[in-house]
């Protein structure tokens, strides 16, 4: 039993059975290129989180994630948009579902006349 040390991620331990078979300078190498890697993207997030607040504080408009009640993509189609659908007081409204979107690809409903229909004599 362990005398209480964490033990290394399978992960990390692959990492580490596959950099003790390099020679030193490419450990080095590969391990400085990590690090690189991410302060640079530390650098990125802050670089771009001052350009952030800079726009806001000024009123230029700010690219960011879409909130509650903004819309969705088919809402700036414009001309480009498929039809609304208009819902009709005497059906109740329902969701439409992928088929509904095909239109003259969608396959075609056949209309069964009975149940004597399909039976065969």
């Amino acid at each position: 039993m362990s005398a209480g040390l964490p033990q290394a991620s399978v992960k990390s331990q692959i990492f580490e059975s596959l950099l003790e078979f390099l020679p030193d300078w490419v450990q080095i190498t590969v391990l400085a290129l990590i690090l690189l890697a991410v302060v640079a993207s530390w650098g990125v997030k802050i670089k771009r989180k001052i350009a952030h607040r800079r726009a806001v504080r000024n009123g230029q408009p700010v690219h960011a994630a879409a909130q509650y009640g903004q819309g969705r993509g088919a809402d700036h189609l414009g001309e480009y948009a498929p039809p609304q659908a208009v819902p009709q007081p005497d059906r109740p409204a329902q969701q439409p579902s992928g088929a509904d979107f095909l239109g003259s690809y969608a396959p075609q409903q056949r209309q069964a006349d009975g149940p004597s229909a399909n039976a065969s004599a």
